[in-house]
């Protein structure tokens, strides 16, 4: 059976590098791959995009791939991500009219529908999370109680969304699932984006589909900042590592990259001494935390790396408790700063 859809993703594939060079202008070709730092054209070699290939299967034309997040797709997500298009029609009008196809002759309408505007902006991350809701209280904070993390409900930079629009790889419809919503900011503290960790309805864990967790917005440079820095700062990737070492240590400020490319990008306040690079136990988070500890050398501050006995603290605080990681912990924290663990 004709499927309109899988023409055009057909068709896109085979136009994969003209397709590249319109949504990911930041990015740049490399044998059979363009190159690019992630979804929002930052600069950067964390995404990649197969030029050539078959025209399904493994290896196919058009797929693409984020080392550093996970997120994998087509080149529909892709020109989705870059326009903020959310309605299906539309996206396909978009691809109609970049391939340079004739759009299907539509019924007369009795009153134009007013265009939404943009999504995977600032501007689209700002209007998600002030639709969410306190996390205190909700399936957000089942779900951080469930990894050991009780403090969730008293962060201003988290949020609940009951009805957040998700969509995995093949769907062509998104469905509203309950997710966790994270803040991204920047020096100023102005929302630059959020992340998104989708939830199952219980609360009880994550949503049981292949992509779990999204970022949208302008990530580069900025972080989800669950508390505020004063001359110590501690970093780590991921938001419930980061939640897990303020359960140990609430003495602590902390923030969260998302990702191990991220790690290595943050952005340093002024007037930090000291910096803890919280690492998780693989090999990209720790050559992240390399690039980042480099980087505050360079400027004067001094730099400490943090080690979880397991794959990542959230993985200590559930397996050993929280007093034992404030003893783990303080094992590694500066004698300057230990006064801080408890707060």
């Amino acid at each position: 059976m004709y499927s309109e859809t899988e023409d055009l993703i057909r068709a896109l594939a085979e136009s994969a590098e003209s397709v590249c060079r319109h949504y990911l202008p930041a990015g740049r070709r490399e044998g059979s791959y363009w190159i690019v730092g992630d979804l929002q054209n930052n600069p950067g070699r964390s995404l990649f995009v197969r030029l050539t290939g078959p025209a399904s299967g493994p290896g196919a034309a058009g797929k693409f791939t984020d080392g550093a997040t996970g997120e994998h797709g087509d080149l529909l997500d892709i020109i989705r991500e870059r326009t903020g298009i959310s309605r299906f029609p539309d996206l396909l009008a978009e691809a109609r009219a970049h391939l340079g196809r004739p759009q299907p002759v539509l019924p007369d309408a009795p009153v134009p529908k007013k265009a939404k505007a943009p999504g995977g902006t600032p501007a689209a991350a700002a209007r998600l999370f002030a639709a969410s809701l306190p996390v205190a209280g909700t399936l957000a904070d089942t779900y951080l109680r469930a990894r050991g993390i009780t403090q969730g409900g008293t962060m201003s930079a988290l949020r609940f969304h009951p009805k957040c629009w998700h969509r995995d790889e093949g769907q062509t419809k998104s469905i509203p699932r309950p997710a966790l919503i994270a803040a991204v900011t920047d020096g100023a503290g102005a929302l630059q984006g959020v992340h998104r960790t989708w939830l199952a309805h219980d609360g009880k864990g994550k949503a049981a589909v292949k992509t779990q967790r999204r970022a949208m917005g302008h990530l580069l440079g900025n972080a989800v900042r669950l508390t505020p820095h004063d001359d110590i700062l501690v970093i780590g990737e991921g938001i419930e590592t980061m939640l897990s070492l303020f359960e140990a240590s609430p003495g602590l400020p902390v923030w969260a990259a998302l990702s191990s490319g991220h790690l290595g990008a943050v952005l340093l306040p002024e007037g930090l001494q000291r910096l803890y690079i919280a690492i998780d136990r693989d090999p990209a988070g720790q050559r992240a935390a390399e690039r980042l500890r480099a980087r505050a050398l360079d400027a004067g501050i001094a730099v400490r790396v943090l080690e979880p006995r397991l794959g990542d603290f959230n993985d200590d605080l559930r397996a050993t408790g929280k007093e034992a990681l404030r003893q783990h912990l303080a094992g590694q924290i500066g004698l300057e700063d230990r006064q801080r663990l408890l707060g």
